[in-house]
């Protein structure tokens, strides 16, 4: 059973940098607040009080105490946070602010956990980027020159339309063949064939990227 279940978009706060403005930013269009261990010192920091407080509380400082009712300990230490609270919350979408930038090697792992977690659609905003893991399909309304890359984290193939150098054939792998600065020309439309594809927005095209995310009719199932 989840912890949190919430018909609308959740925003989930990690811990990690946040840029200004970055959680009301998220709370305009994911009102429903939940808070990855340390992320909740950040929501105490901005005032607000997260649903819930999901992780391993090794970083909660004087939030334990606040927001004691509502800490969900998951004492395990073969995950990250951020996965404990995303596996953890039913939500059309997450959007997960507060686990880019800093150290690389968190980074990284957020992009394993979009990637473990194939059912959760989850939206990672950075302070210049935009990454989530490509549903079966998805279409994206950006503006012509808009720059977009795709990034896989396995092999696999993966149908595009409305970008300059077109993907249609290519096999895609991390060690062989990546698809970073692309350039979008028209509508995009993207069909990977495996739950394995990380694309990459920039952070100005947040509105058309949640619009197609929602939009997105099927979902992978979990692994």
């Amino acid at each position: 059973m989840t912890i949190v279940q919430c018909d609308g978009p959740v925003t989930l706060l990690g811990g990690g940098a946040l840029g200004e403005g970055d959680l009301a930013l998220a709370l305009a269009r994911a009102p429903c607040l939940v808070a990855a261990d340390g992320g909740a010192r950040h929501a105490l920091a901005a005032g607000h009080a997260p649903r819930a407080v999901i992780g391993d509380m090794d970083s909660l400082g004087e939030a334990a105490r606040l927001y004691a009712g509502r800490l969900h300990e998951i004492a395990e230490q073969d995950s990250t946070d951020f996965d404990k609270a995303l596996r953890n919350i039913d939500a059309p979408l997450v959007l997960a602010v507060g686990f880019t930038g800093g150290r690389l090697d968190h980074e990284l792992a957020a992009f394993h956990v979009l990637t473990a977690r194939p059912d959760r659609r989850c939206l990672l905003i950075g302070a210049e980027s935009l990454v989530f893991l490509c549903p079966p399909e998805i279409a994206l309304d950006l503006a012509p020159g808009t720059p977009f890359s795709l990034f896989p984290m396995g092999a696999l193939r993966c149908a595009s339309q409305g970008l300059r150098w077109p993907t249609e054939g290519l096999v895609f792998s991390p060690a062989a063949r990546i698809g970073t600065s692309n350039e979008v020309t028209g509508p995009v439309t993207l069909r990977p064939e495996a739950p394995l594809m990380l694309a990459i927005a920039p952070r100005a095209a947040w509105d058309a990227v949640i619009a197609g995310l929602m939009a997105a009719k099927r979902a992978w199932p979990p692994r």
